[in-house]
């Protein structure tokens, strides 16, 4: 259970990273001449993200079936495959040919989001006694999306302005979410190697009906 947290602060940790820089670096694609501000990304910069909440809600119904079919840690490891992804497609996306890979970044997002947070709220329902249930959900919750999400901030805010600023004074986009997306590979190689989780069926099908 240590070590989930761990890795839930870890993914806290990727989840921040996109909530900071994803509309900025969108909008930044009005600094480079053959964009301009008058870009389809650069205009509409908050629909296109706006999808990754659209996709939150499909990916959701999906998560029964994956849940049944895969289990609870092959589950996380494709939240933290499509963190990967999400990254990826940011780092070589643009306004113009690579539109494409932008949009399929915010798609995968749903995939990123909802299959850690979802599966991970069942890993905690099925592996902990009643008594202390609502203190470790709390805690799952804490981990995410406080000390996560925090230590996301400072750690990337300050590797971005030490490793990734350009000569004018902008930053380099594409070889922050290259690190961004090796860190998650980094992640989910260690959650491959160390986390042990044995898939139970039964209990997931009675958590899920508790949900």
């Amino acid at each position: 259970m240590a070590l989930f947290f761990l890795f839930s602060m870890m993914l806290g940790g990727a989840l921040q990273l996109t909530n900071m820089y994803g509309d900025t670096y969108l909008d930044d694609f009005k600094k480079i001449p053959e964009y301009g501000p008058d870009s389809f990304v650069v205009k509409y910069s908050t629909i296109i993200m706006s999808i990754s909440q659209i996709s939150e809600t499909v990916f959701i119904l999906t998560i029964p079936f994956f849940l049944k079919r895969f289990g609870i840690k092959t589950v996380m490891l494709f939240s933290m495959l499509a963190w990967v992804l999400r990254f990826g497609l940011f780092a070589y996306g643009n306004p113009e040919e690579g539109l494409w890979m932008i949009v399929v970044s915010c798609i995968v997002y749903g995939m990123a989001f909802d299959f850690f947070n979802i599966s991970g709220s069942l890993f905690v329902e099925t592996t902990t006694d009643a008594r202390i249930r609502s203190s470790a959900q709390g805690l799952f919750m804490m981990m995410t999306n406080g000390f996560g999400a925090l230590l996301g901030s400072i750690v990337s805010g300050w590797a971005i302005d030490k490793y990734f600023m350009l000569a004018g004074g902008e930053k380099d986009w594409h070889n922050i979410w290259l690190a961004f997306a090796g860190y998650a590979l980094v992640v989910a190689i260690l959650f491959v190697l160390l986390f042990r989780h044995k898939h139970d069926r039964k209990a997931l099908e009675a958590a899920a009906v508790g949900h």
